[in-house]
């Protein structure tokens, strides 16, 4: 299939003066699932990995809601805290912790910590 791609998308050779000729989106896809291929199918051999990033998108949506009412964050340590605390909480939902539970050990000194990432 990547064959194909190639023969889709000619010109992704060099030029002569060695610099990198501009790309399309589609040249850019096609360099990035060869160049990352395992990566890019891991979800068909490991089935924890999820097919689609849906999640991530999920996780973002909050954060655009919360934008588009405010218009903007007041300060950037406010909007560091605000982002710290999502981001710890969308990972703990995703290890199967109760967000209340994780909150509340946070605060009481002694904080959850994910898993290490399978090696």
């Amino acid at each position: 299939m990547i064959g194909l791609g190639y023969e889709e998308n000619p010109g992704l050779a060099a030029r002569p003066d060695g610099r990198q000729p501009k790309r399309t989106k589609a040249q850019n896809l096609l360099l990035r699932l060869d160049q990352r291929e395992r990566e890019a199918l891991r979800f068909a051999h490991d089935f924890r990995v999820p097919f689609d990033n849906n999640l991530c998108e999920r996780d973002l949506r909050m954060v655009k809601l919360q934008q588009k009412i405010s218009g903007c964050w007041r300060t950037t340590q406010g909007a560091e805290r605000f982002l710290g605390i999502r981001s710890y909480l969308a990972t703990a939902r995703k290890q199967g912790q109760r967000p209340i539970e994780v909150l509340t050990r946070l605060a009481s000194g002694q904080p959850w910590l994910p898993a290490p990432a399978p090696g």
